[in-house]
């Protein structure tokens, strides 16, 4: 842990840090979502709806958080997520971001609107990556990118498709805030809203690399998804900022668990600010999370270093929620640790899972 990281212990601290350091253009869109902000909040809610059902006198001495995802050993099932415009928080942008993942034994997934791009970021470090595009081309564009990610060693190649339309992120618009990404990715939209499972099944027949589909929000497209041969369903309505009044992803899972019925893995993303949201994810049956925002706020307040912190403090506190559980492993982890339908002690958002925050830290 370097100098200029050693001083930060709770995640709060990077929030307060990140909004001191980035611009308000930059803060806003890393913090805002669509219209109403309704499915951000109702991210947060189903976490803060579940309690803990946690069984003593367990011997939890040693407790194991790591997992496989794709074949790939993670320390523990958290990966970060695809955030566009990463170079608008930190000039290192997506490079920066996949070090700290090799760094710390996790994947990172990088956004093909996030800087320095494809290739350079994979030269960044050996570890295991993964690419996700928002198709902005033609059969030709998508798979030169394909190709080109295939060469540079991306393990899984992801597509988000939530993105049809580009909705209203208020916050972005009142401050007249356009990001780099933004920029140059809103342009030929058009070949996004024209994607379809038809070219998902001839991309899965031309190129041998395992896929994943992110922004799956119910059983029947998670279906559809293991009919077509896809490695990954990946559950996500792109942290509130695409569809206003969705589900909370979290309540999402349990029906795409079920559809998918083992055929693949399941990644899930939407809400999840500390270890116990993995670890209720997980019993829920995911395979692993994706974390965003939280990386967003660390990346912000002190780059790469930030990063590999944050992923730090969440492993603790992912280790001593299974502990506490009476769990040593994931393997022992299921629903029957879980309490559905715990009245809210508060409203549902970002400070919910800072309380200190409230309180003027």
């Amino acid at each position: 842990m370097n100098k200029n990281t050693v001083e930060f212990r709770l995640f709060h601290e990077f929030y307060k840090a990140a909004k001191n350091n980035l611009t308000q253009g930059a803060w806003d869109y890393l913090i805002g979502a669509s219209e109403t902000e309704t499915t951000l909040k109702r991210n947060r809610a189903a976490f803060d709806s579940i309690a803990f059902r946690p069984r003593v006198l367990r011997n939890v001495d040693h407790v194991d958080a790591s997992t496989t995802l794709l074949g790939k050993k993670l320390r523990m099932p958290v990966v970060l997520a695809p955030i566009g415009s990463l170079q608008d928080f930190h000039p290192e942008g997506g490079a920066a971001v996949a070090r700290a993942a090799d760094r710390f034994g996790t994947i990172s997934i990088l956004s093909s609107v996030s800087q320095p791009g494809l290739e350079t970021t994979a030269a960044a470090c050996q570890g295991p990556k993964i690419f996700q595009l928002y198709v902005r081309g033609n059969e030709a564009w998508v798979e030169d990118h394909i190709r080109r990610a295939m060469d540079a060693g991306y393990v899984a190649f992801c597509f988000t498709v939530d993105l049809d339309y580009y909705v209203k992120r208020e916050r972005d618009i009142a401050k007249r805030y356009v990001t780099t990404g933004r920029r140059v990715a809103g342009k030929n939209e058009e070949h996004q809203r024209r994607f379809s499972w038809k070219d998902i099944a001839r991309i899965r027949d031309r190129f041998d690399i395992p896929l994943i589909i992110k922004g799956i929000a119910t059983a029947e497209d998670a279906k559809l998804a293991v009919e077509h041969g896809i490695q990954v369903v990946y559950v996500s309505n792109h942290g509130g900022r695409e569809l206003d009044h969705g589900r909370g992803a979290l309540d999402v899972l349990p029906e795409v668990v079920e559809a998918v019925n083992d055929n693949a893995e399941i990644i899930m993303d939407g809400g999840i600010l500390r270890g116990s949201d993995v670890v209720k994810a997980m019993a829920l049956g995911a395979d692993a999370v994706g974390i965003a925002r939280l990386y967003g706020f660390a990346f912000g307040a002190a780059g790469e270093a930030g990063v590999l912190r944050v992923l730090e403090i969440l492993e603790d506190e992912i280790r001593s929620t299974l502990g506490l559980l009476g769990v040593t492993g994931w393997s022992e982890l299921d629903q029957n640790y879980l309490h559905f339908g715990a009245p809210l002690v508060q409203a549902p958002g970002y400070r919910s899972a800072f309380p200190l925050l409230e309180e003027g830290y």
